[in-house]
């Protein structure tokens, strides 16, 4: 399986952190062992002194395919949930200062953590998903997907001209403003609307 995510998706959050705002989809990608497998404690990443929370709104993929157009998009996933996208934010910025890639501050291991799946039915309104992130209990992070700059159905086109996508590839959608540190014992929850779907404690 593999893990897509998008970056700079909520205009607020690419500003938030000093970026532009893109004219075409960010892609950047986790490895499988980025996976938080359920029940896995998740532990402070040891190379890092500023550890960033990213909560996601994260599709799954339900259908093999390749150039797939904005149209039929909606045939290839079939599940919705909350993540969180953990960012180790000074190696990135060291990273990003050399002009060198980022994946050691995005896509070491356990750096995905995927809350419980909603089914996504005909019925379910896909432009107006309310969801929000805890920590310890205060309100930090809240979007909705018609905020996204790209929508879920035109992110999958443009990713799939790119890579294949497969069933059970995740999409981490981008992430709203409000992004910010976490530290052990921090108890992060994250919601779609008033369903907790994701909760874990940093150790």
């Amino acid at each position: 399986m593999k893990i897509f995510c998008i970056g700079r998706n909520y205009a607020d959050h690419a500003k938030e952190l000093g970026n532009d705002v893109p004219d075409e989809p960010v892609i950047f990608m986790k490895p499988k062992s980025a996976l938080l497998q359920t029940h896995t404690p998740f532990y402070y990443p040891e190379f890092t002194n500023e550890l960033n929370y990213e909560c996601e709104l994260v599709l799954r993929i339900c259908k093999n395919g390749k150039y797939i157009q904005e149209k039929h998009a909606q045939n290839y996933y079939n599940g919705i949930t909350v993540g969180i996208d953990f960012t180790a934010r000074d190696i990135q910025n060291e990273l990003k200062s050399k002009g060198l890639p980022w994946e050691k501050a995005k896509a070491f291991d356990n750096s995905a953590a995927v809350g419980k799946f909603i089914d996504i039915t005909p019925q379910f309104n896909k432009k107006n998903i309310n969801f929000s992130f805890l920590k310890n209990k205060e309100l930090v992070q809240k979007g909705n997907s018609s905020q996204m700059i790209f929508s879920f159905d035109q992110l999958l086109a443009n990713i799939s001209n790119y890579f294949s996508i497969n069933i059970g590839d995740l999409i981490f959608t981008g992430t709203p403003s409000g992004v910010g540190e976490c530290v052990v014992g921090d108890e992060l929850e994250a919601f779609i609307e008033d369903l907790s779907l994701l909760a874990l404690e940093i150790k």
